[in-house]
């Protein structure tokens, strides 16, 4: 509720700077960006206080999400954006509160040509990813995908957060995203039951390690997810899958996520290729990762804290052995950075 809240105002104040601008006070959005360098040192003094644990769980989410508030603020300065339908404003997500929506209002959540209804599902107290322009990219690609009635495929090598990013998607979108992990034991009728659940269900999907089922098995499933796809472009209510009619929630998603260099991973066929929109996300930006992260767990000189962290990394990386249990990646550094703050 919080973050949903911060975020909604957060859209309205941009919206009224670039509306603004257009009538000619050149300054609304470096006055707006003052206001959020000053809010988030308030909340950085906050969690330097004494919070109880749910609190600074809140705290930390909060400033994680407000920092990239912060970012895209800057960015919409450096690119002189001067109006509501300018591409650096419309291609994050924004959310809106619709009065005019249901009983109470609704909340509304836009990005780029795409529109989706708040999924008001229970998220819990869980934190939130750091937004890079990786990030940024991934979650156009997605919801993009989405509105043409299609899935998602985040590809790269492990540690690049291409699960975490879908997670993160469905938490701003308020959607339940099960994580799945594939192997070449699954068969046809199980991935059949997980999709005839989330088809029901509306929830998300999240097929980790894709590309490691069986080649003839990814043949028959292309066919259940275009059984899936096709109806929810129909706006069907219920729908025939795998010799039953089941009813169907247009909201659900299926995503998959591929690692494409490990070895004993089959290609997947051209049919069911042709139904997920691919997104490449090969190297993370640690740097901003480790200052929002830092910057979220009260630290005041997060920058420079953040670039002599990421060479510390970088040269243990490349002076230490390469034993398969060493890890300096991504998930050792947020580790790490969890116990500075803690």
């Amino acid at each position: 509720l919080v973050l949903t809240s911060a975020q909604i105002v957060w859209t309205n104040e941009t919206t009224k700077s670039l509306e603004e601008i257009r009538r000619g006070n050149k300054n609304a959005l470096r006055l707006q960006k003052k206001k959020q360098v000053a809010y988030l040192n308030k909340l950085a003094d906050l969690i330097r206080g004494n919070p109880t644990v749910i609190d600074r769980l809140k705290l930390v989410a909060l400033i994680t999400l407000e920092v990239h508030a912060r970012d895209v603020l800057e960015k919409m300065i450096k690119a002189n954006c001067a109006s509501i339908h300018d591409f650096e404003w419309i291609s994050q997500l924004r959310f809106y509160y619709e009065k005019d929506l249901g009983d109470f209002g609704e909340c509304v959540v836009k990005q780029t040509n795409t529109t989706f209804r708040y999924g008001y599902e229970y998220q819990g107290n869980n934190g939130r990813l750091v937004i890079t322009p990786l990030t940024d990219r991934c979650y156009m690609t997605l919801t993009t995908a989405l509105h043409f009635k299609r899935g998602g495929s985040p590809q790269g090598p492990t540690g690049t957060g291409k699960t975490e990013t879908v997670k993160d998607l469905g938490k701003n979108l308020a959607k339940y995203v099960i994580v799945f992990n594939c192997s070449d034991g699954l068969n046809y009728s199980s991935l059949g039951r997980m999709f005839s659940g989330l088809a029901q269900t509306g929830g998300w999907g999240c097929f980790d390690e894709f590309n490691r089922i069986d080649v003839e098995v990814l043949s028959v499933v292309s066919g259940q997810i275009s059984a899936i796809t096709n109806a929810i472009s129909a706006k069907m209510a219920t729908f025939l899958f795998e010799g039953r009619i089941i009813k169907l929630d247009v909201s659900c998603g299926v995503f998959i996520t591929m690692n494409p260099g490990y070895a004993g991973r089959s290609e997947l066929p051209d049919n069911l290729k042709s139904l997920f929109r691919p997104v490449s996300m090969m190297t993370p930006d640690l740097n901003l990762i480790i200052e929002v992260q830092l910057q979220s767990e009260g630290f005041k000189e997060a920058r420079p804290l953040s670039k002599k962290m990421t060479t510390l990394y970088g040269l243990m990386n490349q002076q230490l052995s390469k034993q398969d249990h060493y890890d300096f990646g991504l998930r050792a550094i947020k580790s790490v950075l969890t116990c500075a703050g803690a």
